[in-house]
């Protein structure tokens, strides 16, 4: 078995990037929708400007450049070649952090947080809040290989996320995640109890307490309300992916601008960015960080492959109690959203809780600050 961990530098070559262009340039466009703002996905017109700006105003080049500021490396685990970011801190006695992204993001969404969790003295916060951190792109996503054949799904990631930070000489060590990332850190959470000394998620998967259905709090059923509000309306997406994912990827893998808004939508939906009673991406990200994410899709052509992991795991989430010490933010504007007694009764070692007052779905990209301290606080107890 190959356990060499090789170095890696991103360096996309130029031929790819003038294809982009050219696709760009040359994309068939449908009809403005028929009604106002987003009811009917991502809007023509803002499509039209985001994807101009992409070929005409976009820079890859500078975020290559900044991701190539941190160590980077590829390492074959089961078969697989997973790409991370390894930035140790300054701080000899860091507590090394493994943190995973989910769909539709990437390691793009932890550019704002790396630094500042590695070297908390030159970031507001103290020498002892500090971590290594590892952050690998998923099996099929990003830099990392695609699996050839099935059976890659949330429990195998976190056992390879076990396999990864012992190859890279962690014997004691935390995990992170959010959205499929929270799901894989769950499950380490199950199985990596060896080494893992406790998670913290901004996305806890637990099942609404029956016992809790007579007396709900307003903000346990304002949760319930936005959680059938996304099976009705916001969901699509996952269907197809769950499904047929081979099929979506002949379109996206295709064209840029349909993977562009096929993940672009998700930003709108998911982002707290409503400002003045309008909810637009830009009230929160810039365009450059929210295109910085679709190349990691586009460049790597990404598509079908990212999709898969909702096909191998969509139906095999594990609900099962956690003993290990863990730690929930949540964020108002997360997809899913649990109350504090509904997550006792799976997590046995509850450890930290925080409801926020701001940020959604992509909490690190979106409050960077936040985000951090919520894992200084979180871990304190664990070093």
């Amino acid at each position: 078995m190959n356990t060499a961990v090789t170095p890696f530098t991103a360096a996309i070559p130029e031929a790819e990037l003038a294809d982009l262009q050219q696709r760009l340039a040359r994309t068939r466009w449908p009809e403005k929708e028929p009604c106002d703002d987003w009811e009917q996905g991502m809007p023509l017109a803002y499509t039209r400007e985001l994807a101009d700006y992409w070929a005409n105003a976009y820079d890859w080049r500078r975020f290559e450049t900044k991701l190539n500021g941190w160590a980077q490396f590829i390492t074959s685990i089961d078969g697989i070649d997973i790409h991370f970011i390894h930035h140790r801190s300054p701080h000899d006695d860091a507590l090394p952090l493994i943190i995973s992204h989910g769909w539709p993001g990437s390691i793009v969404e932890f550019h704002k947080v790396i630094d500042a969790l590695t070297d908390p003295t030159a970031h507001g916060g103290r020498a002892e809040d500090a971590f290594h951190v590892v952050a690998p792109c998923l099996p099929g996503y990003g830099f990392s290989g695609k699996p050839i054949d099935t059976g890659t799904h949330v429990e195998k990631i976190g056992r390879m996320w076990g396999q990864l930070m012992a190859r890279l000489g962690y014997t004691h060590y935390v995990a992170q995640g959010g959205d499929w990332g929270s799901m894989i850190t769950q499950s380490m959470g199950l199985t990596e109890t060896t080494h893992c000394a406790g998670i913290h998620i901004n996305m806890p998967i637990v099942a609404p307490d029956e016992s809790t259905m007579n007396d709900l709090t307003e903000a346990e059923m304002a949760a319930l309300n936005d959680m059938g509000a996304y099976t009705e309306q916001g969901s699509g997406y996952s269907k197809q992916q769950s499904t047929y994912p081979q099929t979506l990827g002949y379109g996206l893998a295709d064209s840029p601008a349909g993977q562009m808004a096929w993940v672009v939508e998700k930003f709108y939906m998911w982002t707290d960015c409503e400002v003045d009673g309008k909810r637009h991406p830009e009230n929160v990200l810039n365009k450059d960080e929210l295109l910085d994410n679709v190349m990691m899709y586009w460049l790597n052509n990404a598509a079908a492959s990212s999709a898969r992991l909702y096909w191998e795991s969509f139906t095999r989430v594990s609900m099962d109690p956690i003993d290990m010490p863990v730690g929930c933010s949540i964020f108002p504007k997360e997809i899913f959203r649990c109350s504090r007694r509904w997550a006792e009764k799976r997590f046995t070692q509850l450890i930290h809780w925080n409801e926020l007052e701001r940020g959604g779905h992509f909490a690190a990209l979106e409050q960077p600050a936040l985000f951090v301290e919520e894992l200084r606080t979180c871990f304190s107890a664990l070093r």
